[in-house]
């Protein structure tokens, strides 16, 4: 038994529950590496990329600390997570089958927001699964390894197309200008999605809970059921009022240095095929052959990071036996934004892309994993899933401010220029490097 009273669980049960995750990672990576060279097939402007990416935000702010607070309080016989998982999954799988179909812009952003609310819909049940399941002891390793996962499935979801296109010609579109290997990429994510999310829930269930049932069910009028509602929803927003009122002092810590790493995270994203297009080819014409070359080059390097990134998250697990974990991510987010600032300047050498790859893919490992880890501890065990969808207000909400502060800047102080948003977004990652070192985590 770990602390707690929680069984441990062996390397492959601890593989097995995350495996969902895997799944539900390359349906955020199939996002990230192809909704702006699709938005852009569609006719959107580079200017308008962040705006076309806010559904993210909205409904991480949104759908998240609902969603914790709501599986919190769930009691079924599978656990209070299984259903947001599953129903998560099942939408998710549809949004992803009919993303590369989109015939017009408008669309496209439509099903980014079903998919963006079906993946937020799984994520934090998902984290707080694993915090429920899991000895204290073990917490680290399980969002570490759910780091990984997230390395190795958005690898798989940046390489899909190129590896499609040694079957399908690469040029080979639809009526709609989306390549047929990014439609065959999003058929192949939808089933990944849901058969991994329902794998692990079957291997690993949550410990189930008992349903309690009143002896004689009462009467109860739609008036009676329309005020147990209302009733839950007020409890719930007062459960977050209070979460929010008494927040773990290392959870405050947190909020600027996620704010920097996930404005610049989260701009590199947009613009990254921007700049590989620009410095590697030459072009902005996403009507081009030559930038959907850049497209597959981008997605190529998006697949190195993110294998670096699987590989630094592992590394990482017996690292913490020795270095504090703020100094640790400090480190991972520092080369990150040195890499960020080079890329623009290394257009010319497509191997020294690959190479300033190993920054990003470390600094993405450390994300995806310290920042949880620096929090797990802090978090009162009755309330581990309200916290956790309040924490990813840490991420969406800096996306947000991006999406909507990007723009205005766009064409001012960056020049219209895809290479200075990089540059801004090196200079951020620096300032989350110092100013994590002030986290200070439970013991």
């Amino acid at each position: 038994m770990g602390n707690g009273g929680k069984p441990r669980l062996t390397r492959l049960r601890l593989v097995e529950m995350n495996l969902g995750f895997f799944g539900l990672q390359l349906s955020f990576g199939l996002l990230v590496a192809n909704s702006s060279p699709i938005f852009r097939t569609l006719g959107a402007s580079e200017a308008l990329l962040p705006l076309l990416w806010l559904a993210g935000p909205v409904t991480g702010m949104v759908v998240q600390p609902l969603v914790g607070a709501l599986s919190d309080r769930t009691v079924t016989r599978f656990g209070r997570r299984t259903p947001y998982l599953l129903t998560g999954a099942a939408i998710a799988a549809l949004g992803l089958w009919l993303m590369p179909f989109s015939p017009v812009l408008w669309v496209a952003v439509a099903l980014v927001w079903l998919l963006d609310t079906a993946n937020n819909l799984i994520l934090e049940p998902y984290r707080a699964y694993v915090v429920d399941r899991l000895p204290p002891g073990q917490r680290p390793a399980g969002f570490l390894l759910q780091s990984a996962f997230t390395g190795l499935s958005q690898t798989l979801a940046h390489l899909l197309p190129s590896l499609l296109a040694l079957f399908v010609h690469r040029h080979l579109t639809d009526a709609n200008g989306i390549a047929l290997t990014v439609r065959a990429t999003f058929v192949i994510g939808a089933i990944v999605t849901a058969s991994t999310i329902v794998y692990s829930l079957v291997r690993v269930p949550e410990t189930a809970l008992p349903i309690a049932r009143p002896a004689t069910p009462a009467p109860a009028s739609a008036q009676t059921a329309a005020a147990r509602t209302g009733l839950f929803a007020w409890a719930i927003a007062q459960d977050l009022v209070v979460a929010l009122r008494d927040m773990p002092r290392p959870m405050r810590q947190l909020a600027l240095p996620m704010l920097c790493q996930w404005y610049a995270m989260f701009a590199f994203w947009q613009y990254f095929t921007e700049v590989v297009a620009r410095t590697r080819f030459a072009t902005s014409d996403p009507t081009s052959d030559a930038y959907r070359e850049a497209t597959l080059t981008a997605q190529q390097l998006g697949a190195i990071y993110n294998a670096i990134a699987f590989l630094a998250a592992l590394a990482m697990i017996p690292l913490l036996r020795r270095v504090p974990i703020a100094r640790l991510h400090a480190a991972c987010l520092a080369l990150s934004g040195l890499a960020m600032a080079a890329i623009p300047f290394a257009g010319h050498s497509q191997p020294l892309l690959y190479t300033l790859m190993l920054g990003i893919g470390i600094g993405w490992a450390g994300m995806m994993g310290n920042n949880h880890a620096l929090l797990g501890a802090s978090l009162p065990p009755g309330r581990i899933g309200t916290y956790m969808g309040i924490f990813n207000l840490f991420i969406v909400i800096p996306m947000l401010f991006e999406t909507l502060t990007l723009p205005l800047i766009f064409q001012t102080m960056l020049n219209g220029d895809p290479a200075r948003v990089l540059f801004l977004a090196a200079l951020l990652m620096g300032a989350g490097s110092v100013s994590i070192l002030h986290v200070k985590p439970v013991s």
